[in-house]
């Protein structure tokens, strides 16, 4: 009761800040909330949906295939509700429709979460600064929604236990000063969430700080607060509330673009309104009418090009900020704890955070324009790097080649169409109605899609004189949620043979559908493990996931590497050696065509493959997951910036494999050389590792190309080249023991 009374003089203070305006009466109101925090808390609770066994799921068992959707989306005669956009928020709203018994139906132009809903900063939180920005300016809207923000994050938590987790978060301090200042900040944030705190925060000295988070700097370090919030894996999450909507009987088809809005006359007023869309599988070409009493524009950063699809002359309400992020080796953080540098040297908010056993870093904040292909730029990660080395002890040392992936994401900030100043930016999400009828939702935060949603279709429902009933998905679990346990996995490993590792990664991937996955698996041949193939030796990806990933409605490579598993975004290296198997795999069950195919026999593959696919999946690594900024890291080096006794070092290597001086190796040269040794690598893994280095693709690493790597090396842009490292050891004379290890040790992008 206490607790709830300080929450209620909380909401007092922002509904009425003209009474609390003075210092005084701040310290005097902190003070007053805080006494009763250790009291006791309310237990209030989440309001579950008690009848969510009496809600139909007419596909629970096998969902219908991608063909079968798009039939019903052909021949269904008038949904109540289609959604335009499948990412979070238009999966959320396809979810809530459908659980209310309304005849829904979404289209998603490219693949589900393909755009800003796959690349955040992988956090569930209500938003600490938010809540500091609410204090200080007695800001009751930003005030509410860290309250509504906090309240998702734990229903988030609750229905995809096996795809989110409480996380950690250290802020450290250097400032006396700050200790108490942060800490209040803190505190008022667990005081906001109520019962729904996930745990409560605490302050550490600087030993503590330091055994917790040994990479930390501890110069005139004084100590450290920890506070936690949510993390996800932000594009299975998005799949999850797509394929829950599937199960329910939402019809849902990927790859499905709008070409324009359907539209009739009103029979009371004569005014035009929406009544549907005109669409077209981009896979087929087939197009069709989709009609709709309701149609929802959930496009994020391309609201404003359906909005110009219903009236060309509304004016823009997006303006779109491009975040970027980094993924370097898990060895920079520990594998549970995040850090959180509040104030970078301009002004923003940077998070390091542990994440499938890798470390994201991010974000940033810069202006961009809108585009369904955003690539990071050099400055972004220079810039995140920067920030990165400020925090940690000058014995670790940040390199610019620890880089694995990047990626941009655009934020669709939005300005209130209603509002008089349409130049201000909304802080949260706007719901606008527009002459002819369509729903258009924008703006918000990943953390909040299931209220955004909710508030959507209550809308809807009420603009449309829909027949529905209140929403029913808190606590409404997500696909794999209802049956994961946090020792499922030990179940995988038991019944099927599969890797520990494996299995963990099935079951925090799938929940209660790993069992499907391992079901497909095939056997290794091996003593152990008994089936699971992995796609690359360095992560628990297993070829399964690749045949199981069609049946997720996966229509591309892309979507495998992307966004059924996370390979593109942890290391991009990896995710481009894996493409030839998977684009087997994926030809082999989705029946390409002979016709689409171009095929050709390569030695590097060793087996037919789709040239179109992997092209296109390169060319996604190349762009937008950062593979292209280690190439140019190489081209960038044309000045080798080695002393003559290390230039002269590196040529004496170089020779020991250019036995004929030629200028230049081959695969044929380092064969030569390995068998001498007795060393056996295979012709495969031999090719990608010259390619990684050459430069002009031309089959062969030229003396020039050799020494910008090791230049790069030196300076730390490139780290653990495998060409570098088996060069090296074979210099230093390798004897007879063991192989040479090509495996990368966080060598990056």
């Amino acid at each position: 009761m206490l607790q709830a009374y300080g929450i209620s003089i909380l909401d007092c203070i922002f509904k009425e800040p003209k009474a609390y305006c003075n210092v005084f009466d701040h310290i005097v109101l902190l003070c007053s909330i805080f006494c009763f925090v250790p009291v006791g808390y309310v237990q209030a609770r989440l309001a579950y949906v008690e009848a969510q066994g009496e809600l139909k799921v007419p596909f629970k068992d096998a969902l219908p295939t991608r063909e079968e959707q798009l039939s019903t989306l052909r021949n269904t005669e008038e949904f109540d509700v289609l959604v335009v956009g499948g990412g979070a928020t238009g999966s959320g709203c396809a979810l809530d429709a459908v659980t209310r018994n309304l005849k829904t139906a979404l289209v998603e132009r490219s693949d589900f979460s393909s755009g800003t809903s796959s690349r955040s900063t992988k956090l569930i939180h209500g938003g600490v600064r938010y809540l500091q920005k609410a204090i200080m300016k007695l800001d009751y809207e930003q005030y509410m929604m860290v309250k509504e923000a906090l309240h998702e994050r734990a229903n988030l938590l609750n229905i995809a236990p096996h795809l989110s987790a409480p996380l950690p978060i250290m802020l450290p301090v250097y400032k006396w000063w700050q200790l108490p200042y942060y800490w209040a900040g803190i505190k008022m944030y667990d005081l906001v969430a109520g019962s729904q705190c996930l745990k409560s925060s605490y302050v550490l000295s600087k030993s503590k700080a330091l055994e917790l988070f040994p990479m930390l700097k501890k110069d005139k370090l004084v100590g450290a607060i920890v506070y936690y919030d949510g993390q996800h894996n932000d594009a299975r999450m998005n799949l999850a509330i797509a394929l829950t909507a599937a199960r329910h009987g939402a019809a849902i088809a990927n790859y499905t673009e709008v070409v324009h809005l359907l539209k009739k006359p009103d029979p009371k007023t004569g005014q035009e309104k929406v009544c549907g869309a005109h669409c077209r599988d981009i896979i087929t070409g087939q197009e069709f009418d989709v009609r709709a009493r309701c149609v929802i524009n959930a496009t994020g950063p391309f609201t404003d090009s359906l909005r110009k699809m219903d009236n060309q002359k509304t004016a823009n309400i997006c303006q779109p900020s491009a975040g970027v992020h980094i993924v370097i080796p898990g060895y920079y953080s520990p594998d549970n704890m995040g850090l959180l540098d509040p104030a970078t040297s301009d002004g923003r908010v940077i998070f390091f955070l542990p994440w499938e056993k890798m470390t994201v870093a991010g974000t940033t904040d810069t202006p961009t324009e809108v585009t369904a292909h955003p690539i990071p730029v050099e400055d972004d990660i220079n810039f995140i790097l920067s920030e990165v080395r400020n925090y940690l002890s000058p014995d670790v040392e940040v390199r610019r080649g620890d880089v694995l992936a990047a990626w941009s994401g655009i934020r669709p900030l939005v300005t209130d169409p209603n509002s008089k100043d349409t130049q201000s930016i909304c802080r949260n999400h706007i719901v606008n109605i527009s002459d002819s009828g369509l729903i258009t939702i924008a703006g918000g935060k990943w953390t909040t899609y299931r209220s955004m949603a909710e508030e959507t279709l209550d809308t809807a429902i009420k603009a449309h004189n829909l027949s529905a009933g209140p929403s029913r998905t808190v606590g409404l679990m997500l696909d794999g949620g209802k049956d994961w346990t946090p020792t499922l996995y030990i179940r995988l490993v038991q019944d099927y043979g599969l890797e520990n590792e494996v299995a963990q990664h099935l079951a925090a991937t799938y929940g209660g559908r790993a069992f499907e996955v391992a079901k497909m698996a095939q056997v290794t041949g091996k003593r152990w493990p008994i089936v699971g193939k992995r796609l690359v030796s360095e992560f628990p990806y297993i070829e399964s996931e690749v045949q199981y990933a069609v049946k997720e409605y996966a229509c591309t490579v892309i979507d495998v590497i992307a966004r059924r598993t996370r390979l593109g975004f942890l290391n991009v290296q990896a995710a481009d050696e894996a493409l030839p198997r998977i684009v087997e795999i994926m030809g082999n069950e989705l029946q390409w065509t002979e016709q689409k195919k171009k095929v050709f026999t390569d030695c590097v593959f060793g087996f037919v493959c789709l040239q179109e696919e992997l092209e296109a999946a390169k060319k996604y690594l190349h762009l937008e997951m950062g593979y292209k900024a280690r190439s140019e890291q190489l081209s960038k080096t044309t000045e080798i910036s080695l002393t003559a006794p290390e230039i002269a070092r590196y040529k004496k290597r170089f020779y020991k494999f250019d036995k004929e001086s030629k200028g230049f190796i081959t695969t044929v040269d380092v064969q030569q050389v390995l068998e001498k040794l007795s060393i056996q690598i295979d012709e495969n893994a031999l090719h990608e590792i010259l390619n990684e280095v050459d430069l002009n693709k031309n089959g062969q690493v030229e003396l020039d190309e050799f020494l910008q790597l090791m230049s790069a090396v030196q300076r730390g842009q490139i780290s653990d080249s495998r060409l570098a490292i088996l060069m090296k050891t074979v210099e230093e004379g390798l004897d007879l023991r063991g192989p040479v290890s090509v495996d990368r040790s966080g060598g990056g992008v």
